[in-house]
């Protein structure tokens, strides 16, 4: 019996199945003798495990119809206790055994022809023409514009260091006159006489 296996859904249950195993299931409309597909939400097989639905569409689980049977008969009692009451009642429920007859995934390939059609249909991309000379110093701003603004710089500079502000002059204390005595800082008539009146002391 083969390694791989997948897990099926059949009926609103799911079935673990191999190859070549039967199990039963709900009435089914087919005939005997005719295949049925099921539908598979798990597959493993050579150590890969598939589970996405885009992955399980490969999935390949065919069955064929074995027979139709009905199974066991089901023994059903009601009764209500101090009335009286009994029912019995059986039940046995229709079945169809399936025979796994395939159990795959398929490599789906791209077809050669569609290979070939879309090679054919790729367009090469046009080059794109070298630029001229011309057409290069053209795209190429000038280099006028930034000379100029490096002459204004410049000129801005040296604009800057020759506009320097005028150094302070600081006020001189009073002198001494020529006889060495401090000098008269007003003009008034007051100070003039007693420098007079000095001078002669001194002559």
């Amino acid at each position: 019996m083969s390694s791989s296996y997948a897990i099926v859904e059949c009926g609103g249950t799911q079935y673990r199945v191999e190859m070549g195993v039967t199990l039963l299931v709900d009435r089914l409309p087919e005939d005997e003798g005719s295949k049925v597909s099921l539908r598979a939400v798990m597959y493993r097989g050579d150590g890969d495990v598939v589970l996405s639905a885009g992955d399980l569409e490969k999935v390949k689980v065919e069955a064929k119809i074995a027979a139709h049977e009905r199974g066991p008969k089901l023994r059903v009692f009601k009764y209500k206790a101090k009335k009286g009451y009994r029912k019995r009642a059986g039940h046995r429920s229709e079945l169809t055994r399936l025979e796994v007859t395939d159990l795959k995934k398929l490599s789906r390939k791209p077809a050669a022809g569609g290979q070939k059609a879309k090679a054919e249909g790729a367009e090469p991309a046009a080059a794109k023409p070298a630029p001229t000379k011309a057409e290069g110093s053209a795209a190429k701003p000038s280099a006028a514009p930034k000379a100029e603004a490096g002459e204004a710089k410049a000129a801005g500079a040296a604009a800057k260091t020759k506009a320097k502000p005028a150094a302070k002059t600081k006020a001189k204390p009073a002198g001494k006159d020529a006889a060495g005595g401090p000098k008269a800082s007003g003009g008034s008539a007051t100070g003039a006489k007693r420098r007079t009146s000095q001078r002669k002391k001194e002559s």
